[in-house]
């Protein structure tokens, strides 16, 4: 639920909002889930039904509506949600503010001498792809050579901690310090996401990437499977908050 509502967040910080008064949940779950996965057959789901909910979608909304009881940081109400069947996970946000304001930053406004800051390492994507292969020998057997499994757990966790941990602060530090530019990294992969704001700028810049922080192990294990995913290409993608 965190990591959801981290990244249904991740535009709204990535314009410099650092404050957000709502969340609504869309959450659906596929018809092939069988009822062991989804807790329908425990919780009586009606398929179909808005404001029943499935067992998985109560895991995943508790997880969201619980976050800013946990000191979580969200600052934020989640209200309702929306649930049905099918292969829908995401969510809206709300703020009453004027949207441009100055103190908001505009994605356009990049200048040659800027500095390039990612918030967070890459890697999410294949380090939870390398967990699910610790149960399956085919896969394992093509990257135990570079990573142990207790550095795919590690990994794992810290995937998850990423994904899960917001970029409120940075959407602060972005408004007080004039941020000419920002975008937030999910599906796209890095570079995909710097070609698209490079594309936005209305002066002539050129953004030149030449070092970028990976989780542990996971650029290895990506040459170890050929480059899959695209990690060390730039276009794997990312959840981001």
């Amino acid at each position: 639920g965190r990591i959801a509502c981290a990244n249904v967040l991740s535009d709204l910080y990535a314009m410099g909002v650092t404050e957000c008064d709502n969340v609504l949940m869309l959450l659906s779950v596929s018809q092939r889930m069988t009822e062991e996965v989804t807790g329908t057959g425990d919780t009586g789901g009606d398929r179909g039904t808005q404001g029943h909910t499935p067992g998985l979608g109560w895991g995943l909304g508790w997880g969201l509506a619980t976050g800013q009881g946990l000191g979580w940081g969200l600052g934020t109400g989640v209200w309702g949600g929306v649930w049905g069947w099918g292969r829908v996970w995401g969510g809206v946000w709300g703020r009453a503010c004027p949207v441009l304001t100055p103190a908001l930053a505009r994605p356009d406004s990049a200048v040659p001498g800027d500095v390039l800051v990612l918030t967070k390492p890459l890697g999410t994507h294949m380090a939870v792809t390398a967990h699910q292969w610790l149960d399956i020998p085919e896969r394992w057997n093509k990257i135990k050579l570079v990573v142990t499994r207790e550095e795919v757990e590690l990994a794992y966790q810290e995937a998850v901690s990423s994904m899960a941990t917001l970029n409120r602060t940075a959407a602060g530090l972005m408004r007080a310090f004039g941020a000419h530019a920002a975008t937030d990294v999910t599906g796209f992969g890095v570079l995909g996401h710097a070609r698209a704001l490079a594309a936005q700028q209305r002066l002539d810049v050129a953004f030149v990437i030449h070092n970028l922080p990976v989780i542990a192990k996971m650029a290895a294990v990506s040459k170890a499977c050929g480059g899959r995913g695209g990690l060390l290409q730039g276009t794997a993608p990312e959840t981001s908050g």
